[in-house]
């Protein structure tokens, strides 16, 4: 049986769909929150990116934009593919031109990484340019929704960050609240720095059920004294690092035998690259301090 389409339909769908034949990549104006809670509007989906930290390269492959990433900075090394993208500096020093060179249709930027006169002459030369941040390891999520709209592939984003904040969900379920563990996290030598406690590091501490000795403090990543550490006296301490660093840092702390952590042999390392980006990969780094922060209170209960 058949059924016809009333001619005022016809007349009303026909328009449009010669629309979308001419134009077969017609988007809705796509808007999202900067990391000012600014809204920020692309007329359509990115095509052509420079990603301005390693970071954020690693997030636009997690979605599958990685294909769409022309240019970004040292040390974006993962995926492998994204190893291949070209150079256009580091976070902090940017080569404008060859930037300009890439034609892209987006700059997606680190609000605390990137230099803000760079940022706003490649916004004067038309290019738009999105900053964002991030905080706590829920903020990873929010990232990975954000970059796929902006790449037109919401819904790849939407399937990534739901898996992610599922297993972010049963980590937190299982050691939030199990007795507390002091912390501390030494994420480089000379000078020695750690981390504070608006940083995503913290939160994978917190989550475990630690406690940064040091989450008072007014910087993200604080420089402090060998003596502040020996009189906060953690339980554990870890050392995030890469190399010939690990050892070099763990066996600089042994020479403090009064420490807790020392007096209980409670000294780890954590390879750079499961903690220090907001990225996916960073559950591993979590799972490693959970783990670690638990045979530690059983160490405990046990003697």
């Amino acid at each position: 049986m058949s059924h016809k389409v009333p001619v005022g339909i016809k007349k009303a769908v026909l328009p449009l769909m010669l629309l979308l034949l001419i134009h077969p990549g017609l988007h809705a104006a796509i808007v999202v929150a900067d990391a000012a809670g600014v809204d920020f509007t692309l007329q359509q989906p990115a095509r052509r990116i420079v990603s301005l930290a390693p970071h954020i390269t690693e997030l636009l492959f997690a979605v599958g934009a990685g294909e769409r990433v022309v240019g970004t900075v040292e040390y974006s090394d993962y995926p492998k593919r994204a190893r291949s993208v070209p150079r256009v500096g580091n976070h902090q020093s940017l080569d404008l031109e060859t930037i300009v060179a890439l034609k892209p249709d987006l700059v997606l930027a680190w609000s605390a990484g990137n230099p803000v006169a760079g940022l706003e002459k490649l916004k004067a030369l038309g290019i738009p340019v999105y900053t964002s941040t991030s905080t706590g390891l829920e903020g990873i999520a929010t990232l990975l929704r954000k970059f796929a709209s902006l790449a037109g592939m919401a819904w790849r984003g939407e399937e990534v960050a739901s898996h992610f904040e599922r297993l972010l969900g049963e980590l937190r379920q299982q050691y939030t609240h199990r007795p507390r563990v002091s912390v501390f996290m030494q994420i480089w030598g000379r000078p020695l720095m750690t981390i504070n406690g608006r940083h995503f590091i913290n939160d994978a501490i917190e989550l475990c059920g630690g406690t940064n000795i040091f989450a008072d403090l007014d910087s993200l990543a604080p420089t402090v004294a060998t003596e502040a550490v020996i009189e906060r006296d953690p339980e554990v301490i870890f050392v995030n690092g890469k190399g010939r660093q690990y050892q070099r840092w763990l066996n600089a702390w042994r020479s403090w035998p009064h420490l807790r952590a020392v007096r209980n042999d409670a000294l780890y390392e954590i390879k750079a690259h499961t903690i220090v980006r907001p990225t996916p990969r960073i559950l591993m780094g979590v799972k490693r301090i959970c783990h670690i922060l638990d045979a530690h209170r059983h160490s405990v209960q046990s003697q």
